[in-house]
């Protein structure tokens, strides 16, 4: 029986610089850095409230196929790979005190029947969402 998600992947251009901005930037924890056989890294980042949940930041390559990875690559290079969506207590403040690091916003903090979204890019291009979730029924979307 499934009992949660213990691992999300988010593929980046620079693991150490990516690590970095995870820690640094958006306040999460070093978990694991390890490099394995073959020189395969396997670094992760977990957020201090969800420890359960760690965040693998890697880099495209095998076991995927070259074709895949230059897909990948491509798709990084446009800023179209999705990142995570987060949750925040206050969509605002965070996208005030993320902007002074000098994190780049798609979207200003708007509001939304679900609540107040922003959206903004990880240092690798991926999209991050911002919520602050408010409750909702299907109808707040007509």
């Amino acid at each position: 029986m499934i009992t949660h998600i213990a691992i999300a992947s988010v593929f980046v251009q620079d693991i150490d610089a990516s690590r970095d901005f995870y820690v640094d930037v958006l306040g999460f924890q070093l978990k694991d850095d390890i490099t394995l056989g073959e020189g395969y890294r396997w670094c992760t980042v977990n957020h201090p409230s969800q420890p359960e949940l760690a965040v693998h930041l890697t880099v495209p390559g095998p076991p995927f196929s070259p074709e895949l990875v230059e897909a990948m690559n491509r798709a990084q290079a446009d800023g179209g790979l999705n990142g995570l969506g987060m949750s925040v207590d206050d969509c605002q403040r965070t996208y005030e005190e993320l902007s002074a690091k000098g994190v780049e916003f798609l979207q200003k903090p708007e509001e939304r029947p679900y609540g107040v979204e922003a959206l903004c890019r990880d240092n690798s291009g991926n999209w991050i969402v911002l919520v602050e979730p408010r409750d909702f029924a299907p109808a707040d979307f007509a």
